[in-house]
């Protein structure tokens, strides 16, 4: 069983007024909406990204839930969340997958992120 009808979808978000061009720094903010289109209810155990920077350095992150939660989303309900990641180049990329819990069968199981592009708008003279 591969588990809920889960969909994830990102929004991000370059963060200039964080950003400094000339310490290499590049902030980006990130909208993530995850909804439940079973008729369980979900509960978002835990996630894994891999930020992969312009240069191709790779940066895995592990955590327990999401900005600090570990929300429970109903059936037919979202849950949203913004959080930030810092790159040293202007582009880069964003991946991972969230390890959820179907409780009504107490079955653990992974839904995929997309990979998302992280990068400073271009600047027209």
């Amino acid at each position: 069983m591969s588990g809920l009808a889960i969909n994830v979808s990102v929004v991000p978000s370059y963060r200039a007024d964080e950003s400094n061009d000339g310490e290499s720094r590049y902030v980006f903010s990130y909208t993530v909406t995850v909804h439940n289109q079973s008729p369980h209810s979900a509960q978002l155990m835990a996630r894994y990204w891999k930020i992969t920077q312009g240069s191709g350095d790779c940066q895995e992150v592990r955590g327990k839930g999401v900005v600090g939660q570990q929300p429970l989303i109903g059936p037919g309900q979202s849950f949203r969340y913004t959080s930030r990641a810092i790159l040293q180049t202007p582009v880069g990329v964003m991946e991972g997958t969230y390890t959820l819990l179907d409780t009504s069968t107490q079955r653990v199981f992974e839904v995929a992120i997309t990979p998302f592009r992280l990068a400073v708008p271009l600047q027209l003279h």
